[in-house]
């Protein structure tokens, strides 16, 4: 497969970036690394007339320590120069252990952090070269308003794939999107949407920046499974966090993924052990908690009923550990 016709523009630095965005919109699409956007293009599912190359631009490559001992993040940081900052692996080694979980060394290479919280959400009907998509109907991703996956329903479901987005969520990260005209600073819990189509807040002249990470305290763990390590996207992803003791925790974030179109905070399961504390029937009741709400599932790329228990046994085994890790 051959890319499709467009024009390159490398921009210079930031503002030149911003600037070409602004004069372009959705005509334009925003390359840093490119491991997911070239596969996307190859298979039509993008077709930009503009691509516009970031590599270059020195402001988005930088990691800077915040005045509360959290950290700045430059949305087109290679994954593997980040596995490495010792920063990162001392103050959020959760975030460094998703990283790790992206792909194989050679996409850690290329790919950046922004990337991966943009990464494009993924579907076993829509995600197919165009000559076989030619040959079936359309979607809500294409020119049609159907879902094959899910019958009935009225928006697209493809899932998002991104192993860094539950980690930062459950540091309570957020993101700096910025335009020609300014920028603005989005929680990452407030980023996402629940639709496989329009699966994030940015606009079309808007770029990821940076990510941004306070101070935190908290012990923290990043769970992934895939059925082929370094080759495969998750079938389920799970980030956990904690601030205060086992038994009496003054808070808990607890962040899946890779089950739908956005990634999900489950509240209930939060709520069971704020309460309870991490017992082994509290962390039992808030993995069966964690099932009963992933709500309407598909049967993207796994059968919806071995992604239930997957979530389960995922949670489940994530809690134990983050139990017994001390600070």
């Amino acid at each position: 497969m051959h890319l499709p016709q467009f024009e390159y523009i490398r921009a210079k630095n930031l503002a030149d970036g911003l600037a070409v965005l602004a004069e372009y919109g959705a005509d334009a699409k925003v390359m840093s690394g490119g491991s997911d956007l070239l596969i996307n293009m190859k298979y039509r599912l993008d077709t930009p007339k503009v691509l516009v190359s970031m590599n270059g631009v020195s402001e988005l490559k930088t990691v800077e320590e915040t005045a509360d001992g959290g950290l700045r993040i430059g949305a087109g940081c290679q994954l593997t120069d980040l596995v490495a900052n010792p920063a990162i692996s001392e103050r959020f080694p959760v975030l460094r252990d998703a990283m790790s979980a992206v792909g194989s060394r050679h996409i850690r290479n290329i790919a950046t952090l922004g990337g991966n919280l943009c990464l494009e959400t993924r579907c076993w009907y829509t995600n197919q070269s165009e000559n076989w998509r030619m040959t079936r109907e359309g979607c809500f991703k294409t020119d049609l308003e159907a879902c094959h996956v899910i019958k009935t329903a009225n928006r697209c479901h493809a899932i998002n794939s991104s192993d860094t987005a539950p980690a930062l969520m459950v540091l309570d990260a957020s993101v700096v999107l910025a335009s020609h005209a300014g920028q603005r600073e989005v929680a990452l819990i407030d980023f996402y949407r629940d639709d496989g189509v329009d699966h994030t807040v940015v606009k079309p002249d808007e770029l990821l920046t940076a990510v941004l990470i306070p101070g935190s305290d908290r012990r923290s763990i990043f769970a992934k499974l895939a059925q082929r390590v370094g080759l495969d996207f998750a079938v389920g992803t799970f980030a956990a966090s904690i601030r205060g003791s086992n038994d009496a925790p003054d808070s808990v974030c607890l962040v899946l993924n890779s089950v739908s179109a956005a990634p999900k905070a489950l509240a209930e399961s939060e709520k069971i052990l704020i309460e309870s504390g991490l017992t082994d029937e509290a962390i039992e009741a808030a993995a069966i908690a964690a099932r009963k709400a992933l709500g309407e599932l598909t049967n993207l790329f796994t059968p919806s009923g071995f992604k239930r228990r997957l979530v389960k046994t995922l949670i489940r085994n994530a809690l134990h550990e983050l139990r017994d890790k001390v600070n």
